[in-house]
């Protein structure tokens, strides 16, 4: 298999992530894709030309983090990182959808604060930072929660805060959050997420 991945992105880490805790990273070849040649190499396979882009060994194309992690994790039974049925996928989905939705508004954040000061949009620097505090008060609420198991929600968090601490968009994060920051720092030492630790900008 094939994953286009950009080393900045906590999308990309989340399904490297996957791939560790599911036993089946050395079956992943690794391609550096970079914004302006994306056309080229990802056009043909994924219209919306983001990573990760994953390509399977019959040649089929995968995108979109959630739906890479969750075929990743269909490849082997255990550990089963998307649970099957019931309020337990369920919460999974939801725990995920947070930490993507905070991930994707903290890129958002980045992306914004690197323009020009005259170019910069406060409308959309306020709402983008409202909406990743509110996912980061959410989740130190149902930091107890996180630990109950090993799924595709957590790591979807995990990637959230790991984001948070390289790029630094929003500061101190942990204020006021004591127990999602001593929920990371526990998660934070796994190897995965040792493993595929995003550089400090």
């Amino acid at each position: 298999m094939k994953l286009f991945y950009s080393a900045a992105s906590p999308f990309v880490r989340k399904a490297r992530i996957v791939s560790i805790e599911k036993g089946i990273d050395d079956q992943i070849e690794l391609f550096t894709s970079e914004r302006g040649k994306r056309l080229d190499e990802l056009g043909p396979d994924n219209p919306i030309l983001k990573v990760p882009t994953l390509i399977d060994d019959v040649g089929e194309a995968w995108f979109d983090s959630p739906v890479i992690c969750e075929y990743l994790d269909s490849l082997v039974p255990e550990p089963k990182l998307f649970p099957k049925d019931g309020m337990t996928r369920w919460q999974a989905l939801r725990i995920q959808a947070i930490g993507d939705g905070g991930m994707d508004d903290a890129v958002k954040l980045a992306y914004e604060a690197a323009r020009k000061p005259g170019g910069r949009s406060p409308y959309w620097l306020g709402r983008w930072r409202q909406a990743v505090d509110g996912a980061l008060n959410t989740l130190n609420t149902e930091a107890i929660s996180l630990s109950e198991r090993l799924s595709i929600g957590p790591i979807a968090v995990g990637c959230f805060l790991g984001f948070l601490d390289q790029s630094r968009v929003v500061g101190d994060w942990r204020a006021y959050r004591e127990d999602l920051a001593l929920w990371y720092e526990d998660f934070a030492a796994r190897p995965s997420m040792q493993e595929t630790a995003l550089k400090r900008k």
